[in-house]
């Protein structure tokens, strides 16, 4: 038996594919206006500019992420030294991020970007739906009632 690519069931895969559509796509943009911050990572940077001075814990929390997310883009933005880390006097362990000057600049940049990809995403929801307000109703959806709830009824 072979099921269709298409079948709702690979809902994930598609999910995927749209996600890296869109990060392929923002790249290019990203490129030719000189941000530098990886797409994945403007949440994590915006969230960090609003907060100034935070731990992964604290960066995990506003993302609504997990801890170990946080911490596997956090080498890459002190690489490209759009943030830096500053080690806790009281606990050796814990480690504060903030922006560098090169990263309160790159914000400025991308807040520049996603003014325009946002004139983009409205002109694409007329086109074909709003699919940030339905995907955010999708997830609270399956948050409240698991897919494993879901099927128990049938």
């Amino acid at each position: 038996m072979t099921i269709p690519l298409d079948d709702p069931v690979f809902l994930g895969r598609t999910v995927e594919r749209l996600s890296t559509l869109i990060e392929t796509q923002s790249e290019v943009i990203f490129k030719e206006r000189g941000v530098l911050i990886p797409v994945k990572s403007c949440s994590l940077m915006t969230q960090l500019a609003r907060l100034e001075h935070a731990t992964a814990a604290d960066l995990a929390r506003a993302l609504n992420v997990s801890h170990q997310l946080v911490l596997q883009k956090l080498p890459k933005l002190l690489k490209l030294r759009l943030i830096t880390a500053t080690q806790d006097l009281e606990d050796a362990r814990k480690k504060s991020f903030s922006l560098t000057a090169t990263g309160k600049k790159q914000i400025e940049i991308f807040l520049e970007c996603r003014d325009l990809i946002k004139q983009a995403y409205a002109g694409l929801f007329d086109e074909v739906g709003d699919l940030f307000s339905l995907t955010n109703t999708f997830v609270g959806a399956l948050e409240k009632k698991p897919l494993s709830e879901r099927i128990r009824n049938h």
